[in-house]
């Protein structure tokens, strides 16, 4: 099963952004998505943001997901 985690962009430095995911931050390859910006947030999977996403609907899966513990 492949899961995809929004995380919120804190910095971008050329191809790679650090994104905040739950209480961690990982680095994250942005070379799928044609620019993005500090404070958008993306879909996070396998080390790559593969879409973006409305602060509504990543909000709504982050309390989804807190509510099963997955970032707990």
């Amino acid at each position: 099963m492949c899961l995809g985690v929004p995380g919120k962009i804190l910095e971008i430095s050329g191809d790679m952004a650090t994104v905040e995911l739950g209480k961690a931050t990982v680095q994250v390859s942005m070379q799928l998505l044609d620019g993005g910006t500090v404070g958008e947030y993306v879909i996070v999977h396998a080390g790559f943001a593969i879409e973006r996403l409305d602060i509504d609907a990543a909000r709504k899966t982050l309390e989804a997901m807190d509510a099963f513990g997955e970032l707990s």
